[in-house]
């Protein structure tokens, strides 16, 4: 099995395997115990928590790193808490339409007065559209750095600018831009990120919280995390997220472009990219080819792990909603796949795919 599907998660790395493994086989302590046992435990976590905050960058320092159970946790904390805490005094968040559904949902969900911005073609979002809509009713600001459909790169820095002006709370969900693009932590006041979507286990991710930005507790109980977030932390899964994160520094962004462009090679004009061509991280590639039937593409190519879509989303029936907001039409967008690669994957394996898929996808012309 070829496996192009780094979006939807990615390999664990064997440094986060290795880190793991004594807290499962030999240590079974809870972190929150006062016992030696404990703060063995304990003194684990916080290491792990030092390595995902100095992964950051930046002005992370400003701030303090939660661990959660992942980003979609993260994201409902940082948009429930920041409501709950100045919601009544703000009533209004403004997010975009290309947003992970853990994003757009939670908005909902709170009763806030929501502001969806639009995107163009490009799917990126209007400088002067968001100015307009971030005022000193905006509680919060939420926007993707990079999105995990179409890899393109939003404008964190001058949108967390427009935010911090309007005295609203900015929250990045970086999950899919965490270690592979620059992230403006200093424009930032929450950050989302996720063990799994950087070589790390699955079942942890971390909500960074700047200093003055803390989002009221929506888990209670024995306050584990700062008296901010309540539950039993696992050892291993946060040596698992905290070794990950130190690997990110080795990552070669070139390496990426170069695989981004065999797969550009390799795919021919009849492939249309969907999204900025420049805006965007290498390592995500959707494309898509006029009266494709992905479907069936899928079934010809089942030895290859490659994506219709959000992996979220699998399964509903639904077309992208990041690709209709784009302003692809439903054929358009049910014609669409999506490529991920990373620091697996080799360049001999990812032109053989293509390759394969391909020749599949032109076979339905006949």
């Amino acid at each position: 099995m070829t496996y192009l599907d780094y979006q939807a998660t990615t390999p664990l790395a064997p440094e986060a395997f290795e880190a793991m493994v004594p807290w499962l086989r030999d240590h079974h302590a809870n972190p929150h115990s006062p016992h030696r046992e404990g703060r063995r435990a304990k003194a684990a976590v916080e290491v792990a928590r030092g390595q995902v905050l100095g992964a950051l960058g930046g002005d992370a320092a400003a701030g303090r790193l939660f661990f959660t159970s992942g980003a979609t946790e993260a994201a409902n904390w940082a948009i429930a808490g920041t409501m709950a805490r100045i919601g009544r005094d703000r009533p209004k968040v403004v997010t975009i339409a290309t947003e992970h559904a853990c994003v757009l949902d939670t908005c909902r969900a709170v009763g806030a007065e929501v502001v969806v911005l639009p995107v163009g073609r490009d799917g990126l979002v209007d400088r002067e559209v968001a100015e307009a809509a971030i005022d000193d009713r905006t509680a919060l600001v939420a926007a993707m750095l990079v999105n995990n459909e179409v890899g393109v790169v939003q404008p964190i820095a001058w949108l967390g600018e427009l935010a911090r002006a309007a005295g609203a709370v900015m929250l990045c969900d970086a999950v899919q831009g965490f270690g592979r693009v620059p992230l403006p932590v200093d424009a930032c006041d929450l950050i989302g990120v996720s063990a799994h979507k950087v070589y790390g286990p699955k079942g942890i991710g971390a909500l960074w919280v700047r200093a003055g930005a803390e989002p009221a507790a929506i888990l209670h109980g024995g306050g584990q995390e700062g008296g901010l977030r309540s539950g039993t932390l696992s050892p291993a899964l946060c040596a698992g997220f905290g070794a990950a994160a130190v690997l990110l520094k080795d990552d070669d962004p070139a390496r990426v472009e170069g695989l981004w462009r065999v797969a550009r090679d390799v795919l021919g004009p009849e492939w249309v990219l969907n999204g900025d061509a420049d805006a965007r991280y290498r390592g995500n590639l959707n494309v898509r080819m006029e009266g494709l039937d992905v479907a069936r593409l899928m079934s010809e190519c089942r030895t290859l792990a490659f994506s219709a879509g959000s992996a979220c989303a699998s399964g509903s029936g639904r077309s992208s909603h990041v690709l209709r907001a784009m302003g692809l039409t439903e054929r358009e967008a049910r014609s669409s796949i999506r490529i991920g690669f990373g620091r697996y994957t080799s360049e001999e394996e990812l032109v053989m795919a293509l390759e394969t898929i391909d020749l599949a996808a032109r076979s339905q012309w006949r």
